[in-house]
């Protein structure tokens, strides 16, 4: 429970936002293994639409969330969405393989380490950043309600109907 405590503190605490990526900004360079093994970066995304979604499995606005983003992506996926889950849990895979099947997880999820949360200069989860399919940030959502899922859903149509 400690250790809970502590990573959300460090989670929350104030931190450079001007540092963090923004809108109409290149997202920023990431190499990640998918849970299934997979080495992922941004590369792999290039003319899509992309949602990356960093979370925890102890987070209640992340578990809020997460149907919102299957949802997204059983809706838009064969549009060209793409959703990519980045876990700050510290247990690991283990904690992500319960959480992947307690909710039946139709994307992928890595294990985002310190240095690709810090390139996207995470300080509280749920965060997402949604991507156009030049790689540029279109929007970043901090926390999570339904009124924000709506608006996320709007930009994803949007950027999926730009050329």
């Amino acid at each position: 429970m400690l250790l809970v405590i502590m990573a959300a503190s460090f989670l929350t605490a104030p931190g450079p936002v001007d540092a963090a990526p923004r809108q109409g900004q290149s997202v920023p360079d990431f190499k990640v293994i998918s849970t299934s093994g997979q080495a992922i970066s941004q590369e792999n995304y290039r003319g899509y639409v992309l949602v990356i979604d960093f979370f925890a499995t102890w987070c209640s606005p992340c578990r809020q969330s997460i149907p919102h983003l299957i949802g997204l992506n059983r809706e838009y996926g064969g549009q060209g969405l793409q959703i990519l889950g980045m876990s700050l849990d510290e247990d690991g895979e283990r904690a992500i393989k319960v959480f992947t099947d307690e909710f039946r997880i139709n994307y992928p999820l890595a294990l985002a380490g310190g240095s690709t949360a810090a390139d996207f200069s995470v300080r509280s989860v749920p965060v997402m950043y949604l991507v156009d399919k030049k790689g540029k940030i279109a929007e970043v959502y901090r926390g999570y309600t339904d009124d924000m899922g709506r608006s996320m859903e709007q930009s994803i149509k949007r950027l999926l109907a730009e050329k």
